[in-house]
């Protein structure tokens, strides 16, 4: 605040790691255990306009402990300890560490004191540490000098002397006052902060990451537009100008609906692109999670847009695209899965006095994850305890829902 006034400049913070804060990232209290305030919450709200969502350190979207509905909460987990290797988790740390539950939970404190401090939006990071920014697992540079392509960094351990050289040996034991130790092939090699502005400009690129007009991915390029809106038809998302009217009839990623005069259900549109030189599409979910009029919590994920040859079973479940990979060659092949789907949806499960939010979740189709090319490219074979494919994903800011001053009570603290 201080530099602001002095200056004329303005200042955000992404908050790194929430996955290893053993619970601090987003906590229900204070760090001194005092209550959330309207005034700590309108602090972190005006500050956090964004979190790293994915990086190198694991993903943060959600937990299979979080989510055990979700058939994709399993990814890129990285929950031992806290980032210092000092302190083992406990299961009660993660909801107040992964994205999605302090999306939730920020409806939450919202509704006791009038603002929401975990209103955040998304975006990666590729965290890092050599100033080079190959994500891509087929080009995958390491994010530490150690890590750079050798034939033993998928099992070195992270913190060894030498331990480029050895991988081979039975691990060393923690070093003094460490509980946990990461071997590399644990980094993922996510991620990319994408962000719409209005143009390349450093004043455009920040004001729209100050509006939350931002999505995550875990490497690959895609492009992903979202729009919430009233009045969306099912075959504006094929107009080529549907982007003009996104922002005409709606919000985009990162904005507010306010509830209208009218109860009916909000609609998004959405337009999921792949990567040029990268996979194919598989699915386009939304995540919504939202607070019922009892004060309880909910999520749920919905399929909604794929390609052709599948449909939704009698639990509203889609089936797996299928694999290609060809794990001896480290290859794929882009004949499963769509290169753009777009859908407008509506939401079936509405409650026009509910707080909401939702955001969009892009799958690809499987690939190799990067040890794999490892193996190719220096022809040996590893003992991996990670899984060999991966299904690359994006994740887009939240559009969030507010129903009219009318329908809760805010408290006054």
């Amino acid at each position: 605040a201080s530099y602001e006034k002095k200056t004329g400049g303005k200042v955000l913070a992404i908050p790194h790691n929430g996955n290893l804060s053993n619970g601090l990232m987003f906590s229900s209290s204070r760090s001194d255990g005092s209550p959330i305030t309207r005034a700590y919450a309108t602090l972190r709200a005006r500050w956090e306009p964004l979190i790293e969502v994915t990086q190198m350190k694991g993903d943060g979207e959600t937990h299979p402990v979080l989510s055990p509905e979700d058939e994709f909460a399993d990814f890129e987990r990285w929950d031992k300890g806290n980032l210092q290797a000092t302190s083992l988790k406990k299961e009660g740390m993660f909801q107040y560490e992964y994205a999605r539950s302090a999306l939730k939970n920020g409806l939450k404190v919202e509704q006791n004191v009038g603002v929401n401090p975990f209103k955040f939006g998304m975006i990666g990071s590729t965290d890092a540490h050599t100033g080079l920014t190959a994500v891509e697992e087929n080009n995958y540079w390491g994010k530490m000098t150690f890590l750079e392509p050798n034939k033993n960094r998928a099992t070195a351990h992270m913190g060894e002397p030498g331990n480029g050289q050895k991988s081979d040996k039975k691990p060393k034991k923690a070093k003094a006052g460490k509980v946990y130790t990461i071997t590399g092939e644990e980094l993922g090699s996510s991620g990319y902060a994408a962000v719409w502005a209005r143009e390349n400009t450093r004043e455009a690129i920040f004001a729209a990451m100050q509006r939350r007009e931002t999505y995550a991915t875990t490497g690959p390029r895609m492009k992903i537009r979202f729009f919430g809106g009233w009045n969306f038809q099912a075959d504006e998302v094929h107009y080529p100008d549907f982007v003009n009217r996104g922002y005409r009839k709606g919000v985009p990623m990162g904005g507010d609906l306010i509830q209208e005069s009218h109860t009916n259900s909000p609609s998004f549109m959405v337009v999921a692109t792949k990567d040029p030189e990268g996979a194919n599409l598989d699915r386009v979910q939304i995540v919504k999670g939202w607070l019922d009029l009892e004060g309880v919590l909910h999520e749920k994920v919905y399929d909604i847009a794929w390609g052709e040859g599948r449909q939704l079973d009698g639990e509203g479940k889609l089936p797996k695209v299928g694999d290609t990979v060809n794990l001896k060659k480290a290859n794929w092949t882009n004949t499963i899965g769509r290169a753009e789907l777009a859908t407008v949806w509506k939401d079936p499960d509405f409650n026009v006095k509910e707080r909401a939010f939702y955001y969009v979740r892009v799958l690809e189709i499987p690939t190799p994850r990067w040890p794999v090319y490892d193996e190719e490219f220096f022809n040996i074979k590893l003992n991996k305890q990670r899984p060999d494919t991966i299904q690359e994903r994006g994740y887009t800011s939240p559009i969030w829902y507010t129903p009219l001053l009318g329908n809760y009570n805010v408290s006054k603290q």
